[in-house]
């Protein structure tokens, strides 16, 4: 089954973060269009991230903090994105200000 049109600019705006950058998933939902529909890109990413090779670790939530709770994912996030050059902090927190993605 195809994507609806939301989860597809849901799926394109995901694919669109540079490596170095991260969203948050409300941002992602409002670009997309999709008021108050953080929980809808969150399910997206849990479903789609190996079908349309999505960069799941770059979104995060809008204070920054990694939002997996499992450690090992947590930790694994963090090496993902320190390997792109994004400081990530001991308490799983990310800059916004500084590597927060702004689209064009």
């Amino acid at each position: 089954m195809a994507p609806s049109e939301i989860s597809r600019r849901i799926i394109e705006l995901i694919q669109a973060i540079p490596p170095g950058k991260v969203a948050s998933y409300a941002q992602i939902a409002n670009l997309a269009d999709c008021p108050n529909g953080a929980r809808r890109v969150a399910r997206i990413l849990h479903s789609c991230s190996s079908k349309y090779a999505l960069p799941w670790h770059r979104v995060i939530k809008n204070n920054g903090s990694i939002a997996l709770t499992d450690p090992g994912d947590a930790a694994l996030q963090a090496e993902l994105l320190r390997s792109e050059g994004i400081s990530v902090s001991e308490s799983l927190k990310v800059d916004m200000r500084l590597y927060g993605w702004q689209p064009a």
